[in-house]
């Protein structure tokens, strides 16, 4: 049987690139401390590898923090979550591939103190990122709770990562977030629109004042905002039951909207000439889907 899932979002300012993880670890061991009961704790964007440099000579900085993830970083934020007995997403790290490339790298690390997923950045923000975008879409089971899916930023802005997620079985979208740029606004709107048209929720979290501009929240499958933050440090803190998304699916958005369950069987494909496919009705429900409704 499902169980709540307690979550915090840490909206917090970066720790410096190279520093040890122990930090960080005090900052985690901080937030359990006020916040017993959570299970899942979700930092921003390269929250790991905050910068001490110019921006000219910050590519520089972060190939010098990157390592692999079977290197001591990972292991470390492992045992971490595992002696804290949560799962841990600390925001996104810069990951050296074993091709040499850098990538945007989102981890989730269990309450076993295992890393159970790692998902790189599929769309990162170009020109200004060095990363070489990553090749798939991922999601996580967690045991009791329900399945997060993973995107990293920018990815919010590409309605096809969250439509992906979704139709993988997310019910959750996690998206660690270094906005600091004057387009949060615009990242509050995706992140309801993105809940509303894949009946999802969405968690975003991003870097506090100075460095970031925060704002942080949670929205619901319907896309109503269930709680936001202002722009300083703070934890945002939120219980969701992720059985909300079969409800909502199988009874429509504000009781009318059923997107998931569009297509009859007699419905043909429809050919999708920006991607040289299609899109099939056969192929359109989600995996793990909800119930048939009562009423066509």
């Amino acid at each position: 049987m499902r169980q709540p899932l307690p979550l915090a979002l840490a909206q917090a300012t970066p720790v410096p690139a190279g520093a040890p993880v122990s930090q960080f670890a005090e900052q985690v061991e901080d937030l359990l401390a006020t916040f017993p009961s959570t299970r899942l704790v979700v930092y921003p964007e390269l929250h790991l590898a905050g910068s001490r440099v110019r921006p000219a000579e910050r590519d520089a900085e972060l190939a010098d923090a990157a390592e692999p993830l079977d290197g001591p970083r990972v292991a470390e934020l492992a045992a971490l979550a595992g002696d804290l007995g949560v799962w841990l997403v600390p925001g996104s790290v810069c990951e050296r591939g074993q091709d040499g490339a850098l990538y945007n790298t989102a981890l989730v690390l269990s309450p076993e103190g295992k890393l159970a997923a790692s998902y790189r950045k599929i769309f990162p923000w170009r020109p200004r990122e060095p990363y070489r975008p990553g090749d798939r879409f991922v999601v996580v089971d967690l045991p009791e709770h329900g399945r997060i899916g993973l995107s990293i930023c920018y990815d919010a802005w590409f309605p096809e990562v969250a439509r992906h997620l979704a139709w993988l079985g997310a019910e959750v979208i996690v998206n660690p977030v270094l906005t600091t740029t004057s387009d949060r606004a615009q990242e509050l709107v995706l992140a309801r629109a993105n809940a509303i048209v894949n009946q999802v929720f969405v968690a975003s979290v991003n870097v506090a004042a100075p460095t970031g501009t925060g704002r942080s929240l949670v929205v619901d499958p319907e896309g109503r905002v269930r709680t936001e933050a202002g722009e300083a440090d703070t934890v945002l803190t939120d219980v969701l039951d992720l059985s909300e998304v079969s409800r909502v699916r199988r009874y429509g958005t504000a009781g009318l909207n059923r997107m998931w369950s569009q297509f009859t069987d007699s419905d043909v494909s429809l050919e999708l000439p920006l991607y040289q496919g299609r899109l099939d009705p056969a192929r359109w429900t989600p995996d793990g889907s909800f119930p048939p409704p009562d009423v066509e």
